[in-house]
């Protein structure tokens, strides 16, 4: 039986997905989701995006760390990604999705394979757990952009939500929908359509797009 607890306390090496490596001690690991502490900042990390994973023979972090996740589990069974996010629904976060992209916001709605989460920059947005690669909490007296409570209230969604992704964006059509933040152009259009898992845009210039649903990561409305 492989006994990765054991790397729990020891400083590691991470790569995961897109050739990013973390340096940091090992908080907390379980059977879908790791934190990790790199100094500064906690880092939760879904282990689906994970390749390789190593003890770092030159660890350069203090052996002091404090080994408490900032976001408790509460939970018997070990540590848990769908109770992670659950737990940190109202705490500012930084989350990456796609790229060197993050957005910063919190997290309002956590649905069967999605999440529901506000920006002060984007709004609401659905994001795919699928693509989450990984989140990092804010220091508690700070908020993004540092905007005061008044302009970033913390309150629920009240926009009601389907279960799925797919059922979610089956609920845009007719509706001018950014996915992926906008990354490519194409990905800015009317949605006219979502079919066997083929999604249907017009353009800008009128141009029908047809995107492969798996690959977009986080849909919101401008």
């Amino acid at each position: 039986m492989i006994d990765i607890k054991g790397l729990i306390g020891k400083e590691i090496c991470m790569e995961i997905s897109g050739k990013t490596i973390f340096t940091g001690i090992l908080i907390d690991i379980g059977l879908d989701l790791a934190v990790l502490f790199d100094g500064l900042k906690y880092l939760y990390i879904p282990l689906m995006h994970m390749h390789t994973m190593k003890e770092n023979l030159n660890p350069e972090i203090s052996a002091e760390t404090p080994l408490n996740s900032p976001i408790q589990n509460n939970s018997e069974t070990g540590l848990s990604y769908r109770k992670i996010l659950n737990n940190a629904k109202g705490c500012f976060l930084e989350i990456f999705v796609t790229g060197n992209r993050s957005i910063h916001g919190y997290i309002t709605s956590v649905m069967n394979d999605y999440i529901a989460f506000y920006s002060p920059v984007f709004k609401t947005m659905i994001i795919s757990m699928q693509h989450l690669k990984w989140f990092t909490p804010y220091h508690t007296q700070l908020t993004p952009y540092t905007l005061s409570n008044e302009s970033l209230p913390v309150v629920p969604s009240t926009i009601p939500l389907a279960r799925s992704f797919d059922e979610q964006l089956q609920k845009y059509q007719g509706q001018l929908v950014v996915f992926d933040m906008g990354d490519h152009p194409d990905k800015v259009g009317l949605l006219k359509g979502i079919s066997n898992n083929i999604v249907h845009l017009i353009n800008a210039s009128g141009e029908s797009i047809f995107w492969k649903q798996y690959h977009l990561k986080t849909a919101h409305l401008p």
